[in-house]
This record gives structure tokens, C-alpha cells and sequence, in this order.
């Protein structure tokens, strides 16, 4: 709405009291931003995860320098869609070993209070390789997850 009214050769009435709107709005969220230190940090934390799940995006997509050079509009959605499910798998996949290491922490009476949790993400990559050859039989022959990587005098059966 506002394109379209933004796109008449003479402004009118409308357009600009809606304009004024949002400069209030504007300038009432600045207000409420440094006044607010609990806005802030929300802000900032969701900017990280967006920023964190950026990175991943780019690191997954790299050997094209991060874009979809498809022209058509069906394989640039396939492109997006097959990216998608690859960060939802990597988050997926952190989330169940991040699951099974808090469990393993408290089961040593290690401390994992729920507090700091909500403070971690499943967004971490740095220990996936992306590039290499993924040898599909050998992950259907092994049953299960993997084992947590735990230190030798801490490993559990």
C-alpha cells in the first residue's frame, strides 16, 4: 500500500500522515531501545542466532560464493528448499547430541543449569566437514548415533 501510494506524482494526504506514523513509531522504539537494557539484549541475542544461522548458510553454500545462480525461478526454489533441509538436518543433528551430552553431564552430577541452556544454539558447524565424499552404505550399516566425545577417563558404556 504505502509502494503504491508513494508511487503518485503528488503526495497526498495519506501518504504522508502515514510517513509521520512511522517516523513516531521510529523514534519511539529508539526511546524504548536505550532505556531498556533487557530490549537490547533480546535484540542482540536474535540478531546472533540470525547471524550464526547466516554463517552456516554460507559455509554450506561456499562453493558457489553463496548464491543461487539458477535463472529460473522453480530451480532457484528447489536451490533454497535442498539448503533449507540441509541447516535443518545440521540443526537437528546438533540439537539430539547437545541432548545427549546434557543428559551425560547430569548424569555425572555436573552442572547444566537450564538457565545457561537456554543460552546455547544447535547452529554450530565447525565440526561438520562440507566438503568430502559422504559414504551413504556405511551410515545405513551403523546402527544408532555416534558416541559423545568425551575425554578417555570419562567415557560411559
Amino acid at each position: 500500500m504505502l509502494r503504491k501510494l508513494a508511487a503518485y506524482e503528488r503526495q497526498n494526504q495519506l501518504d504522508v500522515a502515514l510517513q509521520k506514523i512511522g517516523k513516531v513509531e521510529r523514534t519511539l522504539f529508539m526511546l524504548d531501545w536505550l532505556e531498556n537494557p533487557n530490549l537490547r539484549r533480546r535484540c542482540h541475542a536474535g540478531l546472533n542466532n540470525s547471524e550464526q544461522r547466516h554463517a552456516l548458510t554460507q559455509a554450506i553454500y561456499t562453493f558457489r560464493q553463496g548464491r543461487i545462480i539458477d535463472r529460473s525461478h522453480e530451480a532457484q526454489q528447489y536451490r533454497a528448499s535442498g539448503l533449507n533441509l540441509v541447516i535443518a538436518a545440521i540443526v537437528y543433528w546438533n540439537k539430539t547430541y547437545m541432548g545427549a551430552a546434557v543428559q551425560h553431564l547430569r548424569s555425572e552430577s555436573v552442572a547444566a543449569p537450564d538457565h545457561l541452556l537456554a543460552h546455547t544454539s544447535p547452529v554450530g558447524w565447525e565440526h561438520i566437514a562440507f566438503s568430502g565424499d559422504f559414504l551413504w552404505d556405511r551410515v545405513a550399516a551403523s546402527a544408532g548415533r555416534k558416541a559423545l566425545n568425551l575425554p578417555q577417563n570419562a567415557r560411559v558404556a
